[in-house]
């Protein structure tokens, strides 16, 4: 099976298409294997600042209207800085207040209707995440039906014959696959980004669809599908405890639905073998590690422990079909996460494969046995290592298809028939049908024909070291008439914008970004940082980010800068940052731990006060607190709330000299709108300006396409105004959004404008 960890359903959109994601945890606090046999483990969520990308929370509290001192203090905040900032240490105090005037640099926006336009760059794909029938004669994807993304079927050499067998009408749909029998679509939905995931199943014969899950306030998540049991799907469900997952077997037909396990155990993981037998279950230990738990009669005995220095790089992946072994991605004993298989009656292990700077990132396994023939890592770039020699043949064949990066996303039953996407960095991702037989491929589709005819630009990537020896593994694009010689250094130092990620459990890695795409056609180079914490390296280096947010993470992203700066890549006074969860927290701290270093925030769903966000968690993340509390700092001890007071940028809004955005969804479980709310409120309490855009309908990010947009085009308008760039006007990029702009609609060019427009408040 291949490792495609889904439903971190924009994740899954984010990397095959060009929808990015925000940050690093699974959308529904899951894991799943769905590649091929669709069977796999669950993970417990992963939250907060984890909270990964895009989605829920509460209904809007109402902030006041803007009270905002003007002329040089309005400029001070909507100008970038004159003089060069310096790059000073993390943590090193605030500013008494914003700048001067007479510091400001007198930057002009620029509009330009002759840019690529957003809805090309973040709207909707023609088509995308294509998955097998099990039988290999169909095919599913999403694409839009009536403007909003749902589930087509058709044959499965012929794709241009699909029909939509769903109907969805908001939100669209985001994650799609087929039933063990494959008689049933299984699909998931929330409303309005709250994450209470409903599970779903549409007939293709009929496209009549049935609620398998219809229970309100309850998240209910597929973890597993088998061919030995062909009408059901393993599904967690929070109905009996908001605060722990009951494990069901539901059938997909029907919707009925059988017990397998109460957990009254506090489990959080579980594996399950082919016969819907429960072989593991994982559980976190009070100083934020966990243990793999194994059946023992009716109670559950240690198979092994994982402290908390592996917690993050060490998971089950699954057991083969015969049901005598377990697979892990395993870190203990080693720094990076190996793919290991352990025998699950003596406890025996071996290591199938690892790397010396990257873990475990995929793999692709017989689709009979289970067993894994091929795995990927990832460092600077993907690297395959074959482990079974019959697969080398294929893994040879794909490589001369095209180019990219490629990963096997979905087989047949018989594992004849691969879908096999190719990833690029300046185009939409591809999908081809491959034979095994022969080895031939056939090019299935791209996922959008509109995109591909841009002209994007390239990724570049590099290692950055920090200031400690710590290598940064980073990835940076350059407008394409700035490089025109292709050697990755512009002919004159360019405005940037360093984009944080999420997580901060996640990675960025090479191919196509559509942020960094938007932004390096807006004239901007753009720098995206694996700063200490993030995944997918060794172990020393994720625990390096252990208590030092706002601190050595943000010394990450400094050195990063400086170091652009050095390259000539980057205009030490026109530098921007922006981010999504993590990286909305990463924005704030650059505005308040360094107010001289960037010239401007874009700030989205991140929280401001970490104590508040540490005690906000939804009852379903009380697994992963100990974890947060151990990682980040307890907010049970004196000794833990002050180091999260001295790392949030609530207490230090009187250093911000710079202008800030803010974006938010009012429905975020992960990131409450309260953690948005209190920083506007300070900040107007200082009569600091700040822009800020709620959206009724989101959660953790924007989902809908069509809010998505229209946030981007806020966005890109006040980095014109801010970096001295051009920008797109907004236009009709409003129509069909939920934005309510709470305040500081003025400091946004084109803003008040468009809101009038599109009657808007």
């Amino acid at each position: 099976m291949i490792e495609l960890r889904i439903p971190d359903i924009f994740t899954l959109l984010g990397r095959r298409s060009r929808r990015r994601p925000i940050g690093g945890a699974p959308a529904p606090g899951l894991t799943f294997h769905a590649g091929t046999r669709g069977v796999g483990r669950v993970v417990e969520p992963t939250v907060p600042i984890d909270p990964s990308g895009r989605r829920r929370g509460r209904a809007p509290r109402r902030i006041g209207g803007s009270r905002f001192a003007a002329g040089a203090l309005a400029c001070a905040l909507a100008c970038g800085p004159k003089a060069v900032p310096q790059v000073p240490e993390a943590g090193s105090g605030s500013a008494p207040g914003p700048a001067p005037a007479s510091a400001a640099a007198q930057v002009q926006a620029r509009p330009d209707a002759t840019l690529i336009p957003r809805a090309v760059l973040f709207g909707n794909p023609e088509r995308e995440a294509p998955a097998l029938s099990p039988d290999g004669q169909k095919l599913l994807y999403l694409a839009p039906a009536q403007g909003v993304l749902n589930v087509w079927v058709g044959p499965a050499d012929r794709p241009d014959e699909a029909r939509p067998i769903t109907q969805d009408t908001l939100r669209g749909i985001r994650f799609a696959l087929w039933s063990a029998s494959g008689e049933r679509v299984l699909y998931l939905q929330d409303q309005g980004g709250d994450e209470n995931w409903r599970l779903y199943a549409a007939d293709p014969a009929t496209a009549k669809t049935t609620e398998l899950t219809p229970y309100p306030n309850v998240r209910a998540v597929p973890v597993h599908l088998s061919d030995r049991r062909p009408h059901e799907v393993a599904v967690l469900m929070n109905d009996r405890d908001p605060a722990w997952n009951d494990l069901y077997a539901v059938d997909v037909r029907t919707g009925k639905r059988r017990l397998i396990l109460k957990n009254d155990q506090r489990l959080s993981v579980f594996v399950l073998d082919d016969d819907f037998k429960l072989r593991f279950a994982m559980r976190a230990t009070a100083d934020g590690g966990m243990e793999m738990l194994a059946p023992k009669g009716k109670q559950w005995q240690q198979a092994f422990a994982i402290g908390i220095e592996d917690e993050r790089t060490t998971m089950p992946l699954g057991i083969d079909a015969a049901g005598t072994t377990l697979y892990l991605e395993d870190s203990r004993g080693r720094e990076t996460a190996a793919l290991v298989a352990r025998d699950i009656k003596t406890g025996e292990e071996q290591v199938l494969a690892e790397h010396p700077k990257a873990g475990f990132s995929g793999w692709i396994d017989d689709r009979k046995t289970h067993r894994p023939l091929a795995v990927a890592f990832t460092h600077l770039r993907q690297e395959w290592q074959a482990i079974d020699k019959t697969v080398e043949a294929d893994l040879a064949a794909l490589r001369a298809v095209a180019d990219g990066e490629l990963a096997v996303v979905s087989q047949s039953r018989d594992g004849r028939r691969w879908v096999v996407q190719y990833r690029v960095d300046d185009g939409p991702a591809r999908y081809y049908l491959y034979e095994r037989k022969d080895r031939q491929a056939k090019l299935l589709f791209t996922a959008d024909a509109e995109l591909a005819a841009q002209k994007l630009a390239k990724m570049r990537p590099v290692v950055i070291p920090a200031r400690d020896g710590l290598e940064l593994v980073s990835y940076y694009t350059l407008p394409l008439a700035a490089d025109p010689d292709g050697d990755g250094l512009p002919n004159a130092p360019l405005p940037m914008v360093l984009v944080v990620h999420g997580g901060p459990w996640h990675r960025d890695q090479w191919g196509f970004e559509p942020q960094h795409q938007w932004l390096a056609s807006r004239g901007y180079a753009v720098l995206s940082v694996n700063f200490r914490g993030s995944a997918g390296f060794t172990k020393s280096f994720i625990n390096a980010g252990d208590h030092e947010m706002g601190g050595k993470m943000h010394d990450d992203l400094l050195d990063a800068v400086a170091w652009a700066v050095d390259k000539k890549i980057a205009d030490p006074a026109r530098v921007a940052i922006m981010g999504g969860s993590y990286g909305g927290y990463a924005t704030l701290v650059g505005l308040t731990f360094t107010p001289e270093t960037f010239a401007c925030g874009v700030d989205i769903v991140g929280p401001s006060n970490l104590e508040t966000l540490l005690q906000s968690f939804p009852p379903y993340w009380v697994a992963v607190a100990l974890r947060f509390w151990a990682r980040w700092g307890d907010v049970n001890t004196e000794e833990g709330r002050k180091l999260l007071r001295e790392r949030s940028p609530l207490h230090r809004v009187d250093a911000i000299r710079r202008p800030l955005l803010i974006g938010q969804g009012a429905n975020d479980p992960r990131v409450k709108q309260q953690e948005s709310d209190q920083i506007v409120a300070a900040m107007e309490a200082r009569r600091l300006p700040v822009t800020y855009v709620l959206y009724p309908d989101e959660g953790h990010g924007f989902a809908r396409p069509e809010n998505d947009i229209s946030f981007n085009a806020v966005t890109e308008a006040f980095l014109a105004r801010c970096l001295g760039g051009p920008y797109q006007p907004i236009g009709d990029d409003f129509k069909g959004a939920s934005l309510i702009v709470k305040t500081g609609a003025e400091h946004v060019p084109g803003l008040p404008e468009a809101l009038r427009a599109a009657g808007k408040p």
